[in-house]
């Protein structure tokens, strides 16, 4: 159970209610009544409208269910805040799931956490949070009996009940052999294809069901670097999660009438045109078709402000031939494949007394042409090593030492999408405890082959005190230059200026990096950090183990001395994921 703070208005609300009941105590019992007097506070159950079952009883992995109910509380709850919700006060409520309308012709598999009696579930629970990443689910797993036939029909009724709270009815159809859409495998990047180019999309599907579909809805889906140049009349365009980079989507809905017979495949009648932008490096683009009437889209299309196209009507067609090894149930393809990123690490030169805390900016740029989303993986961060100078003590900075025994090594994380033009500063507030004459420290992205990083040669930086001149420093490409003091240590102020990416998204919405401030080194000016951080992505079908940067050198996170001793040789790439917490998991 989590703790919270009186900081939530929920738990405020709980501490007017006691004040109330003072003032009753003091003779006011009337204004105390109307204080208590309140409307309940309301509670979504979530899950999915509808489960077809297939009667080859191919539902997936054996044993996995198909259906998830969760909750979402009153107040809203940011993922990327760093903190845990504070728990909205209740006495307690009860989630009760009725599947006995499936009785029959299907075998319920009932949430093990919850008292069971026949096909019906009864959850109690006490845990509620704003949002739904905190609050408890529950797992169903639906298999067909031997007597089960085409056309059997049901529904699964969820309700919830508990003093002072709301709960909405959620209701779940299940339908036996009706219509099944496998989609046609994409195509392959074509030789010699660039960004910049733009990809020809087949698109199509089997109905592998046993009933046929009353009209499909198709809907095509391509991240940041993806484009759609052509507009149908039967198809509606939107932008979805524009501020999340790692989400955002073009998206298209389009709507076909007609009846779609079992064991039949179609196919568009032109092949949707895919543009790659310049920058696109690893973009995801998917599409899938749902046996959904023309007159049901329009529940597709709420929570985005879609517009209605323009121009000819694309159509569907019997395809002829094709084997069933030929369809798939997702279908997506990463584009392009052949561009490049240039990652750029500088460190700087400055100077002090013994004693003195001075300011050094390590800044990480993309000289592009290509970004680095990191949709695969959810916004897997990019890591690189930071060694202080001999003489130097860290007073502070936004990076962490990689263990007790190497207090001089530090590693600093970059969140993904990091974009084309984007550059990001991180400040080490370093205090010189000995003036040690050239002493420099090593910055440095990891050492692997990495097939998208255009120009390696810029990988390293260096921190530089009380400088020379004469101090090697192979691989820096520049780096601001500390001014002089009293001991006698030259150099020339280095007022260089940060700015952060620009990036537009999506070709439209300007999103990006902020602009780093002007840093003069030695004066302890701390410098902003440009660019925006990725989140938990809504990862496509395949998940994060095909991720752009998971693939080219990623590890997990550390947990040995043994992982510690391999960041010190060179870094490495580690992947952050955030896991969903919940009570009364199935």
């Amino acid at each position: 159970m989590r703790t919270g703070s009186l900081r939530s208005p929920w738990a405020r609300a709980a501490v007017a209610g006691a004040a109330a009941a003072g003032l009753a105590a003091a003779g006011l019992a009337g204004v105390a009544h109307a204080a208590d007097v309140r409307a309940p506070l309301p509670v979504t159950i979530t899950g999915p409208d509808k489960v077809d079952l297939a009667l080859d009883g191919a539902e997936g992995e054996p044993g996995q269910p198909q259906i998830e109910l969760g909750l979402t509380g009153p107040g809203e709850y940011d993922p990327d805040s760093g903190t845990d919700p504070e728990p909205i006060p209740n006495s307690g409520y009860k989630v009760t799931i009725d599947a006995t309308a499936l009785k029959g012709f299907a075998e319920v598999g009932l949430p093990e956490s919850c008292d069971v009696d026949g096909l019906v579930a009864v959850c109690a629970e006490s845990s509620l949070y704003p949002g739904d990443i905190y609050n408890p689910f529950w797992d169903i797993r639906l298999d067909l009996l031997d007597t089960a036939e085409a056309g059997d029909y049901g529904k699964i009724k969820v309700t919830g009940k508990g003093e002072g709270l709301e709960f909405n009815k959620h209701t779940v159809d299940v339908l036996v052999g009706g219509p099944e859409l496998l989609k046609k495998k994409l195509p392959d990047e074509p030789a010699g294809f660039r960004p910049g180019d733009t990809y020809d999309a087949t698109l199509g599907f089997r109905n592998v069901g046993s009933m046929s579909a009353d009209g499909v809805v198709l809907r095509f889906t391509g991240s940041r670097g993806l484009s759609f140049p052509d507009s149908y009349d039967n198809c509606s365009y939107a932008e979805e999660s524009k501020d999340d980079l790692i989400r955002y989507r073009h998206v298209a809905l389009c709507t076909f009438e007609g009846e779609f017979v079992p064991g039949a495949a179609y196919e568009l009648s032109e092949p949707v045109r895919v543009r790659t932008a310049d920058f696109a490096l690893g973009d995801i683009f998917g599409y899938s078709f749902d046996a959904v009437g023309a007159k049901e889209a329009d529940a597709l299309r709420a929570g985005a402000d879609y517009r209605q196209g323009s121009g000819a009507t694309l159509t569907l067609k019997p395809a002829k031939g094709g084997q069933s090894g030929d369809y798939t149930k997702y279908a997506e393809i990463d584009l392009p494949l052949q561009n490049t990123y240039d990652l750029d690490l500088t460190g700087a030169r400055v100077a002090g007394e013994q004693g003195e805390t001075v300011t050094v900016d390590v800044g990480l740029s993309n000289h592009g042409p290509a970004w680095l989303g990191g949709l695969r993986s959810g916004g897997e961060p990019i890591s690189f090593s930071v060694r202080i100078p001999e003489g130097a003590s860290v007073v502070d900075s936004p990076c962490s030492p990689m263990n007790d025994e190497s207090p001089s090594e530090y590693l600093c994380f970059a969140n993904t999408p990091f974009l084309e033009d984007e550059a990001r500063t991180f400040p080490f507030e370093l205090r010189i405890d000995k003036v040690v004459a050239g002493a420099k420290g090593k910055i440095a992205l990891p050492e692997y082959d990495n097939p998208w990083e255009g120009d390696p040669s810029n990988d390293t930086g260096w921190i530089v005190l009380n400088g020379t001149g004469d101090e090697e420093t192979p691989g820096d490409s520049g780096g601001g230059t500390g001014g002089s003091d009293s001991t006698g240590g030259t150099g020339t102020t280095g007022g260089s200026q940060t700015t952060g990416g620009t990036g537009t998204t999506g070709g439209s919405d300007t999103a990006g990096g902020a602009t780093g401030a002007t840093t003069t080194a030695g004066t302890g000016t701390t410098g902003t950090t440009g660019g925006s951080g990725g989140t938990t992505g809504g990862q496509s079908p395949q998940g994060g183990e095909d991720g752009l940067l998971a693939s080219t050198g990623s590890t997990a996170l550390l947990a040995s001395a043994g992982a510690a001793l391999a960041l010190a040789a060179g870094g490495v790439l580690v992947v952050v994921s955030r896991r969903r917490g919940a009570g009364g998991t199935a």
